[in-house]
């Protein structure tokens, strides 16, 4: 069973899709307390969510510094996630390695979206890192510091990025303020991670 993560909780595809659910208000408050004392779980949704637009088109502007490939798609819109966009999302985020990519987290999309959006930028994320294979994190983790043993890249909940135009370290404070996971700042390597783990910063 695939699993997921909004705050830190990591989450199966059925509390997944109440995430969903919740983000498009198709479910009362009364409905979702009730789902959550059935299933025992506890759902914390990042302040940042209350920005997302319910029915307006959510876009993502992508560059792939590795394979140059360039992606500008809507993949939410009228409330209810495009499985077109999604999926040429998670071909650019790919493994440029192997080729292999997967189901990026939509929480990591939607991260991702806010942060442009916070940032007003019209430009192109720069694209490090996005979903990694588990074969190619640990040929990294071998060769270099700094690369967890089992990262989030290899479950598709975390990207390496930079934004052309706007300074790191604002980028970095964006992402912070955001609180929809982990942030880690590489100056050096000019570019900062997020994740949709616990929150946390380094």
């Amino acid at each position: 069973m695939l699993k997921h993560s909004v705050a830190g909780i990591d989450m199966t595809d059925s509390e997944n899709r109440l995430t969903d659910a919740i983000l498009q208000r198709t479910f009362s408050r009364r409905e979702i307390l009730r789902y959550l004392a059935a299933s025992g779980a506890i759902l914390m949704m990042p302040a940042a969510w209350a920005n997302l637009p319910k029915e307006a088109p959510r876009q993502l502007s992508l560059y792939n510094l590795h394979t140059e490939e360039k992606l500008k798609t809507t993949y939410w819109e009228q409330g209810k996630y495009l499985q077109d966009g999604l999926a040429e999302i998670n071909y650019l985020l790919r493994d440029h390695r192997s080729g292999e990519h997967t189901d990026m987290d939509r929480q990591l999309l939607n991260l991702m979206f806010l942060l442009q959006q916070k940032a007003q930028s019209k430009q192109a994320f720069n694209i490090i890192s996005g979903y990694r294979s588990p074969a190619s994190n640990e040929m990294l983790r071998k060769s270099s510091t700094g690369v967890a043993q089992k990262s989030l890249h290899t479950l598709g909940m975390a990207v390496d990025l930079r934004l052309p135009g706007v300074k790191l370290e604002a980028l970095r404070d964006m992402a912070i303020s955001l609180q929809g996971g982990g942030v880690g700042f590489y100056p050096k390597s000019d570019f900062i991670h997020i994740d949709t783990g616990r929150v946390r910063q380094w």
